[in-house]
C-alpha cells in the first residue's frame, strides 16, 4: 500500500504577501486621502487671498507622488500683493513625505520673477531657489529660503536692481524664542536675513560702496506684532503692520563692503506711513571712509552726491580711516549721518 505524502498547507506561504497587500491598500488609501486634503486646502487659501484683495493663480495644479510622497506642481503660479509687488515663476515644485506633511520642501527650478510695483520686473535665476516650512500646526510656523549663486537682471524698461548678483541670500523665520512671560513673545517672530557675497550693479551705490569689491550683511531681528501681518491695503501687508504699531527690536547685524567693516545694532525701528524706515542705528565701523566715499561717487539709488561728500569730509576728520563709532539716523525719509543726508532711507513698503 503506497501512503500519499501530506500536502502542505499554502497558507503559510502566502499570508506575508496578504499581510503586505493589505498594508499596501490601506497606505493607499491613506495616500490618496492626503493628496486630497492637500490640494482641498491649497485652492481653499487661494480662494481666501484673493478675497482679502490679493491675486493668486496657476495655470495648472498636479498632484502625485505615491506611494510615499506628496508632490505638488504648479504651473505658472502667480502672487500679487494689493501695493502691486508680485511673485510669478514658470513653476513651481512641493514636496512633503507622506508620513510627515507637517514638513514641506518648495523649489523653483526655472527662476522667479520680481514685479517692484511701478519699478518694473526683475527676473531671477539661480542654480537653486528652494525654501523649506515646517510647524505647520503652530502658531508660526519656521521658514527658510535659499537661493545659491542667484543673478538678477531687469527687463527692458524697468528700475535698475540694486545688485547684479550674489554667492547666497538666506532667509529665516520663526517663533521667537523667548520665556512665555515675556511681554509681547506670543505675538513675536525672530528674522534672519544673510546677504552674501552680494555684486553691485555698473555704477549703482551698492558697487560704489563695497568699491567694486562685494557687500556681505547678516541682519537678525526681531519682529513685534507678527499676527497684525494679515491686513492688505494698496501699500501692502507691511503697512497695515506698521499702522496697528508694528516694529523691528533687538536689531542686531554685520555688514562688509569692500575693506570697510561694521557692526550694528538697534533697539527699535519702525516705518513712516509712506514705507521709509525710521529710528536710530548704530554703527562701531572699520575703516568707513572707502565706503562712505564710494556711496558719494556712484550715480542713482537716490544718493545725495553732496551730502555723502559732506559726511566723507567729517568722517575723515572724526579718524574715519580707523575704527570710530558712527550714527545712522533715519527721518523725514532720509538716511543722515549726523547733518548730512546720505540717500532716502530704506523703504519697507
Amino acid at each position: 500500500m503506497t501512503v500519499q505524502p501530506r500536502r502542505r498547507s499554502r497558507a503559510g506561504l502566502l499570508a506575508p504577501f496578504i499581510l503586505v497587500l493589505i498594508a499596501l491598500a490601506l497606505w493607499s488609501v491613506w495616500w490618496v486621502y492626503l493628496a486630497g486634503q492637500v490640494r482641498e486646502r491649497l485652492e481653499a487659501q487661494v480662494q481666501i487671498a484673493n478675497r482679502g484683495g490679493w491675486t493668486v493663480g496657476y495655470q495648472k495644479l498636479d498632484v502625485g507622488g505615491w506611494p510615499f510622497r506628496v508632490r505638488v506642481e504648479a504651473s505658472a503660479p502667480s502672487v500679487r500683493a494689493p501695493s502691486g509687488h508680485a511673485l510669478t515663476a514658470p513653476r513651481l515644485v512641493a514636496q512633503a513625505e507622506a508620513w510627515n506633511p507637517d514638513k514641506w520642501v518648495i523649489v523653483a527650478p526655472d527662476g522667479l520673477a520680481l514685479t517692484r510695483a511701478a519699478k518694473g520686473v526683475v527676473d531671477i535665476k539661480a542654480p537653486a531657489i528652494r525654501a523649506s516650512v515646517h510647524g505647520l500646526t503652530q502658531r508660526w510656523p519656521n521658514l527658510a529660503v535659499e537661493l545659491a549663486q542667484p543673478t538678477f537682471v531687469a527687463r527692458p524698461g524697468a528700475e535698475a536692481f540694486p545688485i547684479s548678483a550674489a554667492k547666497q541670500i538666506e532667509f529665516y523665520l520663526r517663533p521667537h524664542l523667548a520665556p512665555a512671560t515675556e511681554p509681547g513673545a506670543a505675538t513675536s517672530v525672530d528674522l534672519l536675513f544673510r546677504l552674501i557675497e552680494a555684486q553691485g550693479r555698473t555704477g549703482g551705490p551698492v558697487r560704489g560702496m563695497a568699491q567694486d569689491g562685494t557687500l556681505t550683511a547678516q541682519i537678525e531681528t526681531v519682529v513685534e506684532h507678527a499676527d497684525r501681518l494679515n491686513g492688505p491695503d494698496a501699500a501692502g501687508v507691511l503697512s497695515a503692520w506698521s499702522r496697528a504699531g508694528g516694529r523691528f527690536t533687538r536689531v542686531r547685524g554685520e555688514l562688509q563692503a569692500g575693506e570697510s567693516k561694521a557692526t550694528l545694532s538697534s533697539g527699535a525701528l519702525s516705518a513712516r506711513a509712506d514705507g521709509r524706515l525710521e529710528g536710530q542705528l548704530a554703527l562701531q565701523a572699520v575703516k568707513p571712509l572707502p565706503a562712505i566715499a564710494g556711496l558719494a561717487r556712484s550715480g542713482g539709488g537716490g544718493v545725495n552726491r553732496v551730502g555723502a561728500a559732506g559726511a566723507v569730509a567729517a568722517t575723515a576728520v572724526t579718524g574715519g580711516a580707523g575704527d570710530v563709532d558712527l550714527t545712522l539716523m533715519f527721518r523725514d525719509g532720509r538716511t543722515w549721518l549726523g547733518p548730512f543726508a546720505l540717500a532716502p532711507a530704506p523703504k519697507l513698503f
